[in-house]
């Protein structure tokens, strides 16, 4: 069940019927979750439901399922099993037979992708990149050359590095959003392009505080190279010699294999 990203007045009507009419509340962190409660003036037994015992409690969830009692399972914010627990729960509740209802809400991609002002049709919800320098690089280069705008949240330890990273593999022309803090009191919204993010993030250390949700702006299709056959390429270039990449994605795609061997070359340094 999703619950406010930030302003407690988004929560839903059925939301909060829900939670009134559950015997037992499985929550993220129930301090934060007794906070929204309380709000309402809603009194539940909470369970905690995180990381780090989620295949444990789910044995304890089945069994009060068992005894007949009904549970409403919540994150801190937003939409569980969306970048944040929930997922194997509920797929060991499912599995056992019982009934999952989603009750839909706030979220911070759809909040800040709505008002990013990117006209493209589709994006694509990547959620939190890698915390390493090298693998975060490495999975930005296989969604380089995809058409759609991408959709990444960030915590704000990482911001600025992650911001870095997205200008050096996507180049800095691409247009970025940065929402911060969505919803709440010092809620941001930022456009630029990538060449221009860090520095709008150090001019002001507030700017680097908060949840962060990043939108870049889609790829443009290379001329005489289809956006398919040039993401097939850079993935078989991050594991396969030049040569190997090019052959297997031209059988891949269809692209001819001159042009693909040509952008290869071209696409070199970037993975060495």
């Amino acid at each position: 069940m999703a619950t406010p990203i930030g302003n407690l007045a988004d929560i839903t009507l059925r939301a909060l019927e829900v939670l009134k009419s559950v015997a037992v509340v499985a929550a993220e962190d129930t301090r934060v979750t007794s906070r929204l409660l309380g709000h309402y003036g809603i009194e539940k037994r909470l369970l905690p439901v995180h990381e780090h015992n989620e295949k444990r409690v789910a044995k304890q969830v089945l069994a009060l399922l068992a005894d007949g009692k009904s549970l409403a399972l919540v994150s801190d914010a937003g939409t569980p099993a969306i970048s944040d627990p929930g997922a194997l729960l509920i797929a060991a509740v499912r599995g056992a037979g019982y009934l999952v209802t989603p009750v839909p809400g706030p979220n911070a991609a759809v909040a800040a992708l709505s008002a990013a002002g990117f006209a493209a049709p589709h994006f694509l919800f990547y959620g939190f990149l890698p915390e390493r320098t090298a693998a975060r690089r490495k999975a930005l280069y296989g969604i380089a050359r995809l058409p759609y705008a991408l959709v990444f949240y960030e915590a704000p330890h990482r911001v600025v590095e992650s911001v870095a990273d997205l200008r050096e593999v996507l180049g800095g022309t691409r247009r970025l959003v940065i929402a911060r803090e969505l919803t709440k009191l010092f809620e941001t919204l930022h456009a630029c392009t990538l060449a221009e993010a860090e520095a709008w993030l150090a001019a002001d250390p507030n700017r680097q505080r908060g949840e962060f949700v990043l939108i870049v702006s889609g790829a443009q299709a290379e001329k005489g190279l289809p956006a398919e056959a040039e993401r097939v390429l850079r993935l078989l270039l991050a594991e396969l010699p030049l040569a190997q990449s090019a052959a297997l994605a031209a059988a891949i795609t269809g692209a001819r294999k001159n042009e693909l061997y040509e952008r290869a070359l071209a696409l070199r340094d970037g993975y060495l």
